[in-house]
């Protein structure tokens, strides 16, 4: 009876190293998870990029030429309506001629999402949300930002049409990342987004960016980043592209002016397609505009990109577009400026140019187109 204390004794020593054992291998699992959340998010991030590697493009058409000629007839009709004279408030411009013929277009701003041509035409944005209206300018905190600024509203999970209280000027601290079917819609106000980063969309679908100034853009980034409620996540240096589309479809941006940025003013790269950039005033850049990543990216292929009615303006050098790979239609702009050359590309492009007018430059050593 004498021994019993001393094994008592000593199965209750066991029984102390053994939780001691289990508490202790918990908690260097804690302290791992914690000395590697950055490592973990890093991780995330090239997971997603093999991702994209290995998925099929979607939003590209079988038939690339059938969506130009359906843009072609588009801008014939309308200039037809537009020779009426009284019987049309038209321009000639389909898109335009769609949304500002309404008196009422503040009353009915989602009528935008229909008037889309080329291959970005079912890009819808936010149609199917509510309005988010932006009243803060602010951008202080880009891990937790607050409501009522534009990055509370373009991370959220819904479909949202934001448009924006007052003219303001957003400086924005980290790259705004953009989720799944927005509108950002800045008709009627003027807002700028200047002097800081700017729009990234990354491996989302179906947004609109619409009547925004967006120039003066800086490289940022080695810093956490939100990009949707749930998630936040590190993001190395930006090269400081205005607009950077990245991994993804359905994309229209429309009526900006651009210019002035430390890389791209747009770059599509990584196989996004089914993007149509119309109605914008690009000046005072050098790399305009990059549509393809490299010349050794195949994915880049399935790549449709229309460009129509845009200003190609003073102080521009090259790359307007710049395109490897894919089908590119290039009708109805307006180029008036560049120094190096206007449209270019590699890689076994297709790249369909109607319309468009050229003013050569002045400099003789200056290519003509």
């Amino acid at each position: 009876m004498a021994m019993a204390p001393r094994w008592l004794s000593l199965m209750l020593l066991g029984m102390l190293v053994l939780v001691a054992g289990v508490f202790g291998w918990f908690g260097k699992e804690r302290v791992s998870d914690l000395s590697d959340e950055g490592s973990a998010r890093r991780s995330l991030g090239e997971a997603m990029v093999m991702r994209s590697e290995l998925d099929e493009v979607h939003g590209a058409v079988e038939d690339p030429d059938a969506v130009a000629a359906e843009v072609h007839m588009a801008i014939n009709n309308h200039t037809e309506r537009r020779s009426l004279g009284y019987l049309s408030c038209g321009t000639g411009n389909p898109i335009d001629d769609c949304w500002r013929c309404d008196s009422e277009w503040q009353k009915n701003r989602k009528r935008l999402a229909d008037c889309g041509i080329g291959f970005g035409r079912n890009a819808i944005g936010g149609r199917d949300g509510r309005f988010y209206v932006v009243t803060d300018s602010s951008d202080d905190d880009a891990v937790n930002p607050l409501p009522g600024t534009l990055r509370y509203a373009v991370i959220q999970d819904e479909p949202l049409w934001i448009v924006f209280k007052r003219d303001m000027v957003i400086t924005l601290k980290e790259e705004l990342i953009m989720n799944s079917f927005k509108t950002i819609d800045g008709r009627g106000v003027n807002v700028h987004i200047a002097n800081g980063a700017c729009i990234t969309i990354q491996f989302v679908t179906n947004i609109i960016i619409h009547g925004l100034h967006i120039h003066d853009c800086k490289p940022t980034g080695n810093a956490m980043v939100r990009s949707s409620p749930s998630h936040y996540g590190w993001r190395t240096m930006a090269d400081g592209d205005a607009v950077s589309i990245f991994g993804s479809s359905h994309i229209w941006v429309d009526h900006c002016s651009l210019s002035n940025c430390a890389d791209g003013l747009v770059d599509a790269i990584m196989g996004s397609t089914a993007i149509t950039i119309s109605n914008n005033y690009f000046t005072h850049h050098n790399e305009v505009m990059l549509l393809g990543h490299s010349d050794s990216y195949d994915r880049d292929k399935a790549m449709q990109v229309t460009i129509a009615f845009n200003h190609f303006g003073e102080g521009l050098i090259q790359r307007m577009p710049r395109c490897r790979h894919g089908y590119f239609h290039v009708v109805n702009n307006d180029y008036t400026h560049w120094e190096m050359y206007a449209i270019g590309g590699s890689a076994e492009p297709t790249i369909n140019s109607q319309g468009n007018r050229y003013l050569a430059p002045t400099n003789p050593f200056s290519p003509k187109r």
